[in-house]
């Protein structure tokens, strides 16, 4: 197992839902005050990797984007690559929405639950705070604008990474406009800031195989399986949905990469698994990059804009999630959302997936400025909370896979004559 850190995460997953299991409700082995003290001791690898990992994040995806773009000195190619990486990430984002739309309406997994099944207590908190923040056409422009950060050090000790990318990216255009000469020193100090960023995050994966342990029996013993069992319909529902997607794009990769998806799968298992346990892509976000180059042949120049770029605004499965989700809570309230709402539901979780955090949760945060755009109760967050963390999980994967997806049909797609293709050396063909 010493070289295969995919088989050391899977053991590692597996043992942490058997003690998960044996000490939660599930088992009973510990009663829930001492169950939830020694799930906490046990997850701190796992808090640890993603601090290690968080501490580093703003800086790695400030170099990659920055480097990635002015490894080319041709403004044309720049932009021929960034729109490329525009259209590929929003093409996807719909897809996934519509096979969410299709998969909720021929299951209708709200038909098996009644609304009065509801915890409403427990979502008074979230249906507040989605109130407050639901978006509108009066203050759309005001949240357009706010994409552009007036501090960019706030924006990196928020971890606003949409207004951080956006950032990086006007850096990186004026880096490029400038003289060769005058940009040199801070190209060759950001490239110093990479490499000692990918040195810590090495150090980060020492911690894999204990964090995911760890993460996975705090999961379990706190939620045991009831809590699945009960809300089984609705999480095979997006489970189904989330394989369908990713289906769809191991044939992109097969048409757009020409090359085997089982091929794909051998390479991308170690991070796949690894954005399973985590519920980030942004904590696997190095990893992502590593693996893109080492291991599926994308040229640095090109991993290190477009991954980064995915991890921030390509959130198909997020988006897929959402749909299903408020179509689920539809269902179970029996509104009638009708053919304009289905389109406004797939506008709105297309739209608001796009540039939202990699981080743990935030699904359940979107999703809850949704609901009453489209006249749902939001109280029915709570009844999905429950089994949130597993979704979370599932739908991380399918984001990771389409970062790497995306790096690999457009590495395929960029002239090799391009410098921005080949900057910092080939990778393996």
């Amino acid at each position: 197992m010493r070289g295969r850190l995919w088989l050391q995460v899977l053991v590692a997953m597996f043992a942490g839902i058997a003690t998960g299991m044996a000490i939660g409700p599930t088992g009973g082995w510990l009663s829930p005050p001492m169950a939830n003290l020694a799930s906490n001791w046990l997850a701190i690898p796992g808090y640890l990797f993603l601090a290690m990992v968080q501490m580093i994040v703003i800086p790695l995806v400030v170099a990659s984007i920055i480097l990635g773009m002015t490894s080319s000195r041709d403004m044309a190619q720049l932009r021929s690559m960034g729109v490329r990486t525009g259209l590929f990430f929003l093409f996807t984002t719909v897809v996934a929405a519509l096979i969410g739309v299709l998969v909720a309406l021929a299951v209708e997994p709200g038909a098996y639950l009644q609304a009065a099944q509801l915890p409403v207590p427990a979502a008074a908190e979230v249906a507040g705070s989605a109130a407050r923040t639901a978006p509108s056409l009066t203050t759309l422009p005001a949240q357009l604008v706010r994409v552009v950060p007036t501090n960019p050090l706030q924006a990196s000790v928020e971890q606003n990474m949409l207004q951080v990318v956006v950032f990086a990216i006007f850096v990186g255009v004026a880096l490029v406009t400038m003289d060769a000469k005058l940009a040199r020193p801070l190209v060759d100090l950001l490239g110093a800031v990479q490499e000692v960023s990918m040195v810590v995050v090495r150090w980060a994966m020492y911690l894999v195989p204990a964090a995911v342990f760890g993460l996975m029996t705090q999961l379990t013993a706190r939620m045991g399986l009831d809590a699945l069992l009960g809300m089984g319909v609705y999480v095979l529902t997006v489970l189904g949905a989330l394989l369908l997607a990713f289906a769809f794009l191991m044939l992109v990769y097969a048409v757009g990469r020409r090359r085997s998806p089982l091929a794909f799968l051998r390479a991308s298992r170690d991070v796949l698994l690894l954005a399973f346990s985590t519920s980030s892509s942004a904590a696997v976000m190095p990893l992502t990059i590593r693996t893109a180059e080492e291991l599926l042949g994308v040229h640095k120049g090109v991993s290190r804009f477009v991954i980064p770029l995915g991890t921030t605004i390509n959130m198909a499965g997020t988006a897929l999630y959402q749909v299903i989700a408020t179509l689920f809570l539809a269902q179970v309230y029996q509104v009638d959302v009708g053919l304009s709402g289905l389109l406004l539901v797939v506008v709105l979780a297309v739209g608001a997936s796009i540039g939202s955090p990699g981080t743990p949760g935030i699904g359940i945060v979107i999703l809850s400025m949704m609901l009453g755009t489209v006249g749902i109760p939001a109280e029915g967050i709570a009844l999905i909370i429950g089994v949130d963390r597993v979704l979370d999980m599932s739908r991380t994967t399918l984001n990771v896979a389409g970062d790497l997806v995306a790096a690999s049909v457009i590495d395929q797609h960029t002239p090799r004559s391009d410098p921005v293709a080949t900057a910092g050396g080939d990778a393996p063909a």
